[in-house]
């Protein structure tokens, strides 16, 4: 079996053809969750997947499931997927390139009439992007346990359009509960959405973990003065203290290495005026790293830090918590899966611990799951520019191929 490959030019061609639904004038695509779009794009995949001879089953929160049968009905499926909602600014293959993997898979074992013991099945999630409805990744949230049914169904757009309306008006509200359909194991094949793979020379990144974030609201509050006539030590500065405790959020995520995290990427600056000394900084803090112990670690260290500093200043400063993801080690079944099908096609590889979340976060709380990452240009994704070479993804088609057929067991000649 060891010279099964799938056929890069139809998987390119699917890509092409589902990006010219939402395509944007620079290249890339808007496809909200529960849009228009998004039905006309679910609609041509389910289209496909019934044209490859796959049963198609649809959750009560849209999740769609596309089922070719195993010689054993009775074995839980192995399930490969990911979305096809996109951002606002969106790119060919975030997400898409799971899903559409996952049909090529299915196409070339019906090309070569290879049958498997466990059925093996193509899912995509709703609104795994999160532009249009929050929470993120809802459709696998809601399948995992992770919140409600009803909690997804009241999430409101801009507009004040509800999840379930939207559902029931694009013809995607199924009859199926939420998690009561088995998976076996679950893939989830993606462009990296960073620069690691191409700067390191490598098609194929074994994805071990994703990892944890937490994320902060942090408010420092001085007092506004004149800036010509306040004289240096006499000054409150709000966002001379804010800037030192950015530094620190950089600083300790470079004593935590090679996975730390510490971003500061939204900040805003009371009253924002030339000649005025700033009373009051509000600004976000963005901590990640692969394990609950470094994590809480940083986490510690952030809070000792602002303690100190609101101390030595004798101004305010006060953080919160707003937002944590536990990291997520892959199963060592899946992830050793990969790793073994990228050995045996000989691909260039590494590890490569996602710093972004996936489905596969939350499948990963009900079955063994586990990632493949493929190499995106630049590293630039969630962007209109966002490529990826055919060559790679189609080596990225091929190990997952390999890896779902470990998994599901291929029924002798």
């Amino acid at each position: 079996m060891n010279e099964l490959r799938i056929n890069g030019q139809r998987l390119w061609n699917s890509l092409m053809d589902l990006a010219r639904i939402g395509a944007t004038e620079k290249g890339g695509v808007k496809r909200l969750a529960l849009s228009d779009l998004d039905r006309q794009g679910r609609d041509l995949v389910v289209q496909w997947g019934r044209e490859a001879g796959l049963s198609v089953t649809v959750d009560q929160i849209g999740n769609v499931f596309m089922r070719r049968e195993g010689r054993n009905p009775s074995l839980p499926p192995v399930v490969t997927g990911s979305h096809i909602d996109t951002q606002p600014t969106g790119g060919k293959f975030d997400g898409n390139y799971g899903v559409l993997a996952g049909l090529e898979v299915v196409r070339t074992l019906n090309d070569l009439k290879i049958a498997t013991e466990a059925p093996i099945e193509v899912a995509f999630w709703t609104n795994e992007e999160g532009s249009r409805f929050v929470p993120v990744m809802m459709g696998s949230g809601v399948f995992c346990g992770a919140f409600t049914l009803e909690t997804a169904y009241a999430a409101k757009d801009i507009e004040g359009k509800s999840v379930r309306d939207e559902l029931a008006r694009i013809g995607y509200m199924g009859d199926q509960v939420p998690g009561r359909h088995p998976i076996g194991a679950y893939f989830e094949t993606h462009i990296e959405q960073g620069p690691v793979l191409e700067d390191a020379g490598k098609v194929i990144g074994v994805v071990p973990a994703v990892m944890g974030l937490s994320w902060y609201d942090c408010v420092v509050g001085g007092m506004e003065a004149h800036a010509g006539p306040t004289p240096m030590h006499l000054r409150r500065d709000a966002l001379q203290v804010a800037t030192t405790i950015m530094q620190e959020v950089v600083a300790i995520a470079n004593r935590y290495p090679p996975y730390g995290r510490g971003t500061v990427g939204m900040v805003q600056v009371f009253p924002n005026s030339r000649n005025v000394i700033p009373g009051q900084v509000k600004f976000s803090i963005d901590l990640r790293n692969v394990s609950d112990e470094l994590l809480n670690t940083m986490h510690e260290e952030m809070l000792a830090f602002v303690a100190k500093t609101q101390a030595a200043t004798g101004l305010s400063v006060s953080i919160e918590r707003v937002s944590y993801y536990p990291p997520c080690p892959f199963h060592p079944d899946c992830v050793n899966a990969v790793r073994a099908a990228t050995a045996k096609l000989g691909y260039p590889t590494m590890d490569v611990v996602s710093g972004a979340g996936h489905d596969a976060i939350y499948t990963a709380r009900v079955a063994p799951s586990g990632m493949i990452f493929v190499p995106c240009k630049d590293g630039i994704s969630h962007n209109e520019i966002e490529d990826a070479e055919p060559g790679h993804l189609e080596a990225g088609c091929n190990v997952l191929l390999h890896a779902m057929l470990e998994r599901a067991g291929v029924v002798a000649a």
